[in-house]
């Protein structure tokens, strides 16, 4: 049974005429009747009487009529519904991203998503990068903002590097500053002795920040450690210790932000799908305004490539002490998956 012999089929029955029925459907009459005849085989029974001149429905007729027109109206129905799906007007769009991310590029993203297409339900999820691309492996998320590289082999995925993210040092307004004299910028080796508050094991900050001591000759101290993202701004904001964060969430801390001599800590932050199935055009369209908004991060975040010491990935240095692939790409030196 086909959805094309019950249009026919309901136009013979709403018009009573095979030729007017053949011309509201614009087909051959010829054609409109083998359909018919065709439905009429495959049920087993006469749906019409046929006298020259007056067409009546017989009791089978009468009684596949009302399902027939429930049958068309449901499939225009799914045919509508997909059409605003596909053209954006309604569906859902499930991103999953770090948390300092979240509580900081995501939601200008969002808005300007949302703003394009309010009937696209957004479901975020906030975990670290191994996690994010374990959920996206599982189809359990149809886009990742992930820290690159990570330190393990991931599932096949298609990845664009989004920006490069430069890590920072915030500090509370009402305490010293963490340089004094001259100088505006800070080095590795001042944090030697310094007090940090520190995130919990599991945030590739928390490993960047490690490494970059350790390279430097020196273990660091955690004055407070186990916070996530709010918990460790809380933390500085009290004077617990200063702590090392990207530099778009410590724009919006409201606390003193230090940034590192040349050439700096950075991170690479990328957009991630799978490889194996092309994205929803809701999730395509959010990594074209995601594209389209990192050059607005600059230079708090700018595209990779961009700006910085013009040094391939992976061979930064922090204050002029090598930090390591690990500290350079942004990938965790643990075995611990990075969830800042």
């Amino acid at each position: 049974m086909q959805l094309q012999q019950l249009r026919y089929f309901t136009a013979v029955a709403d018009t009573r005429h095979f030729t007017r029925a053949a011309e509201r459907e614009h087909v051959a009459q010829p054609s409109l009747s083998q359909q018919i005849r065709a439905l009429e085989r495959e049920l087993g029974a006469d749906l019409f009487h046929r006298a020259r001149g007056h067409i009546t429905l017989t009791d089978a007729g009468e009684t596949l009529l009302p399902i027939a027109r429930r049958i068309l109206a449901d499939a225009e129905t799914a045919r509508r519904e997909v059409q605003e799906v596909a053209q954006l007007r309604r569906g859902r769009l499930r991103l999953g991203a770090p948390p300092s991310l979240c509580a900081s590029l995501v939601p200008d993203v969002l808005r300007a998503f949302h703003a394009a297409y309010p009937g696209v339900d957004l479901l975020i999820t906030e975990d670290g990068s191994q996690d994010l691309v374990r959920a996206l492996a599982d189809g359990a998320l149809d886009l990742a903002l992930i820290i690159t590289p990570l330190p393990v082999q991931a599932p096949a995925l298609d990845t664009s590097d989004l920006l490069r993210e430069e890590l920072v040092v915030v500090s509370a307004p009402d305490r010293p500053a963490p340089v004094t004299g001259r100088r505006t910028r800070i080095r590795v080796e001042d944090l030697r002795g310094r007090p940090l508050a520190m995130f919990r094991r599991g945030y590739d900050l928390r490993e960047f920040t490690t490494a970059a001591c350790r390279a430097a000759g020196f273990e660091p101290v955690f004055t407070v450690e186990g916070g996530e993202m709010d918990a460790v701004l809380g933390f500085v904001r009290a004077g617990l210790g200063i702590a090392v964060v990207p530099s778009m969430v410590a724009e919006r801390s409201g606390l003193r932000v230090t940034r590192f001599a040349t050439p700096g800590m950075h991170r690479v932050v990328s957009v991630a799908h799978r490889g194996d199935v092309s994205p929803p055009r809701a999730a395509r369209e959010l990594q074209r305004i995601l594209m389209e908004h990192r050059d607005l991060g600059c230079p708090e975040g700018c595209p990779v490539g961009s700006g910085g010491s013009g040094r391939p990935r992976g061979e930064a240095v922090a204050s002029g002490s090598p930090v390591g692939k690990a500290v350079a790409s942004g990938r965790p030196v643990a075995g611990d998956p990075g969830r800042s």
